[in-house]
């Protein structure tokens, strides 16, 4: 439509109004007035039965006529405002097949009956007529104004006719970006939904083969319990015959005569002994000690990343906020480590820094959500890990429990009331900490097998930024 209204704007500087508007109110298909003009998908016009016998019998894609621009299926917008301009090129041309209607070349159209101007318009009767039949009885009680006024009024409301068409194509021109966008999301979707298909095939396919190795070593296990219960039952088996015969012999010495039994007495009852100890069964208790890959849990870090994407859980890339370091610490250049040393820095005594204790922050808090970040604790000395709310004190001796608002893991001990000694064999040296904002819970895992070391439940933040919160023993590494 925006294509027609720029031709006709083109068209009116080069040809008459009546002209021009002829040519764009009629259909390039049958090539007469627009009848039920219809809008397809590249935005031509046609009647809607041309377009309809057009198209009849086939099948998609179907193009223009007139710009050969395709579409899989068939769309037709009924033009109201095109109509009304073709049905008044209708009535123009009517009425110039009477008599009026303008001239060409700047000739002046004269009346069939009275051979006078065209100057007038009846606005009753709607056709241009002359000054004699303007006194004439027909049109002497009728509205009659120039020929140029009307035409004026006509253009005005053209014009009008042309500016709402303008905006109803840009109306659907809006409605087909929508629709390119969704397409553009639908396909994005669908790729993404190819991908989650592709990830779990080969989680499944992991899952198949863990599976397999785990009962190919229940399998060997199996058949290396069935051989030592094999061997124990022959051992007692032979234990007891032993046993069998001792008896027997024993009770032979009974039915000798009182002066043979006190002459053999000692010796009997010494070699009776020794035997019997020989042949005591032992206590079977096998170590089952299956050979190839060790039996334990799951440690696959594509498995344990895809559990806590289902679970909700985001690992925080957490670094060391240096503003918030004691001075007797010292980080490295990417923020990752920090280890102690024994001379302080000289550092400004900001409000945020640690003072008393060698502790340090890190540089992201949270306020909501699941996290969570790995540690490599060091060797040795008393080295801590947690969260701790933003209002933690930082000057002076401190509290390091949870209500002076500090969750952590102090060497393996639980900082609550009273103090709990975890014992853990083998201990662990790199420790995931959970934090589950809105649940309030600060958990603590051995990293290599996800073993549970201490849980926090029922953690009240107060709506508080929420930050990792780090005291140092020998260091301190955070594992990226």
């Amino acid at each position: 439509m925006a294509a027609r209204i720029g031709r006709l704007g083109r068209a009116m500087a080069a040809r008459s109004p009546a002209e021009s508007l002829h040519s764009e109110a009629s259909c390039s298909i049958c090539l007469g007035y627009f009848q039920e003009p219809v809008s397809i998908h590249c935005g031509h016009n046609f009647c809607q039965a041309c377009i309809a016998r057009c198209w009849e019998g086939l099948e998609a894609p179907f193009s223009c006529p007139q710009c050969r621009q395709t579409a899989l299926q068939k769309s037709f917008r009924p033009s109201r405002e095109l109509a009304n301009i073709a049905e008044i090129a209708r009535q123009l041309s009517r009425r110039g097949g009477r008599g009026g209607g303008g001239g060409r070349g700047g000739e002046e159209t004269l009346c069939r009956q009275h051979q006078e101007a065209l100057k007038l318009f009846c606005k009753e009767d709607q056709q241009p007529i002359c000054v004699v039949c303007d006194r004439s009885q027909a049109h002497r009680s009728h509205a009659v104004v120039p020929v140029e006024e009307a035409a004026q009024e006509y253009k005005e409301e053209i014009q009008a006719r042309l500016q709402a068409l303008k905006e109803e194509r840009e109306k659907y021109l809006e409605s087909r970006k929508t629709g390119l966008r969704k397409s553009l999301y639908l396909g994005k979707t669908k790729n993404e939904g190819k991908k989650i298909v592709c990830e779990f095939e080969q989680l499944h396919q992991f899952l198949k083969d863990q599976e397999r190795l785990l009962l190919t070593q229940l399998a060997d296990l199996d058949r290396a319990i069935t051989r030592v219960q094999e061997e124990a039952v022959a051992k007692v088996s032979e234990d007891m015959s032993h046993l069998d015969t001792l008896i027997w012999e024993m009770e032979g010495k009974f039915q000798q005569p009182a002066s043979e039994f006190l002459q053999v007495r000692a010796q009997s009852i010494r070699a009776g002994g020794e035997r019997w100890g020989r042949a005591k069964p032992e206590t079977w208790e096998p170590e089952f000690r299956p050979t190839g890959t060790p039996w334990r849990p799951l440690k696959n870090v594509v498995v344990r990343g895809t559990l806590r994407k289902c679970q909700g859980t985001e690992e925080a890339n957490v670094t060391l906020d240096p503003a918030t370091a004691h001075p007797n610490l010292h980080l490295s250049e990417d923020q990752k480590q920090a280890r102690g040393q024994l001379r302080q820095r000289d550092l400004p005594d900001n409000p945020e820094r640690f003072d008393f204790e060698p502790c340090v922050l890190g540089c992201e808090g949270f306020t909501s959500g699941r996290h969570f970040w790995e540690v490599e604790v060091g060797q040795g000395g008393v080295w801590a890990l947690g969260v701790a709310r933003a209002s933690v004190k930082r000057k002076g001796p401190m509290s390091l429990t949870p209500k002076e608002g500090v969750w952590a893991l102090e060497a393996y001990h639980s900082l609550i009331s009273p103090r709990a000694n975890l014992r853990l064999n083998p201990l662990p040296r790199r420790i995931r900490v959970s934090l589950d904002y809105e649940g309030g819970r600060v958990a603590f895992f051995s990293a290599d097998d996800d073993a549970p070391i201490l849980v926090y439940t029922r953690a009240s933040f107060n709506g508080e930024r929420v930050f990792p919160w780090f005291k140092m023993g020998m260091g301190l590494r955070l594992c990226p």
